[in-house]
């Protein structure tokens, strides 16, 4: 492998002065136009900031950024504590919460080019085209857990939430429930839109009847959002005479919340409804009853993302890759009762 690429080098092969590089490097007084010449022209040719100063501050450590919407939510602390793990003593790890607001996701990797980390694992819910921009603009590694929607030459890792809610429909079929309705996600996140495309692709294939009028949307990937959603559905179909043997669900977080809300209409799990969820935190094991769910392998996703890192901080010119994780089902007894 050569010697790192210099700002100089930046410069020849944008066609600029030195400052100019610099200061579109640093987003200072620069043009929209010349900050994207100068980026496209260090990420071509593989320069990353020089993190020296960061890093004598630091003790000698990288830092790495890990934006999430919600810190809060298992499946990201799973995550996190897969990437602390690979990354190693070597590297500080940084957590930014962007609070499911896509602009303080584009503004916290606009910054990193500005200094404030040495590499981003991001795992977004929304991604706008401003976003997409952003990391393709910035000069710092980035891996992406989650989907983009476009090949911006990203190393990304990606698990398929389509076929994860299919395999759940699949095993809940398997049972004989045939009245089965799901809570959504947010239609406008990645992994909303996905799960209600693999639902409608399960209802095409088995079909089943009535499927629209067993569906119902939760405003969050939240316990809360879960209750209200399922209280909803639950109106508008046992209210109206619709009988319902079973509920998929967005997540984990969204079945418990489900659950509590059948509970409060005096109906068991799963003698009554069926629940399932996907994600496979460590609620799902945990709760009563312990929820069949789908594991979407988040501590597996986080380390490959943290071994991708550091093979681009070790090589950045090297190609970018794209990794499948496949999805698991874990059947606990919120669907097959004593039996699991």
């Amino acid at each position: 492998m050569g010697t790192k690429p210099t700002l100089h080098e930046v410069a020849a092969a944008a066609g600029v002065s030195l400052a100019s590089a610099s200061r579109a490097l640093t987003g200072r007084s620069a043009s929209p136009e010349m900050i994207r010449k100068v980026r496209t022209a260090a990420k071509r040719i593989g320069y990353l900031p020089d993190a020296t100063a960061r890093s004598l501050r630091l003790g000698g450590h990288r830092q790495v950024v890990f934006a999430v919407d919600d810190i809060g939510n298992p499946n990201y602390v799973q995550m996190l504590r897969a990437i602390e793990q690979e990354l190693g003593e070597t590297t500080r790890i940084s957590v930014s919460a962007t609070g499911r607001r896509p602009d303080q996701t584009v503004e916290l990797v606009r910054m990193l080019s500005l200094g404030a980390g040495d590499g981003l694992i991001i795992s977004p819910l929304r991604v706008t085209p401003a976003l997409r921009q952003a990391l393709a603009d910035t000069v710092v590694p980035v891996v992406v857990i989650g989907t983009l929607h476009s090949e911006l030459g990203i190393d990304t890792v990606f698990v398929d939430s389509a076929v994860a809610v299919g395999m759940v429909v699949d095993h809940l079929i398997d049972l004989g429930r045939t009245r089965i309705g799901m809570i959504h996600g947010p239609g406008n996140t990645n992994p909303g839109a996905a799960r209600r495309a693999g639902f409608v692709a399960a209802v095409q294939r088995h079909a089943l009847s009535r499927p629209d009028e067993l569906q119902t949307t939760a405003l969050d990937f939240t316990v809360g959002a879960g209750v209200e959603a399922a209280e909803r559905l639950l109106a508008a179909t046992l209210d109206e005479g619709l009988a319902i043997d079973a509920i998929v669900c967005a997540n984990d977080l969204i079945a418990i919340g489900a659950i509590d809300a059948l509970r409060r209409r005096g109906l068991r799990v799963p003698e009554d409804v069926a629940v399932t969820g996907i994600d496979d935190t460590e609620l799902a094991a945990l709760y009563s009853p312990p929820l069949t769910s789908v594991s979407l392998q988040s501590e597996r996703r986080g380390r490959i993302a943290a071994r991708m890192l550091s093979e681009r901080f070790a090589d950045p010119s090297r190609p970018p890759r794209k990794e499948t994780v496949e999805a698991t089902l874990v059947i606990r007894a919120s669907t097959v009762g004593a039996v699991a």
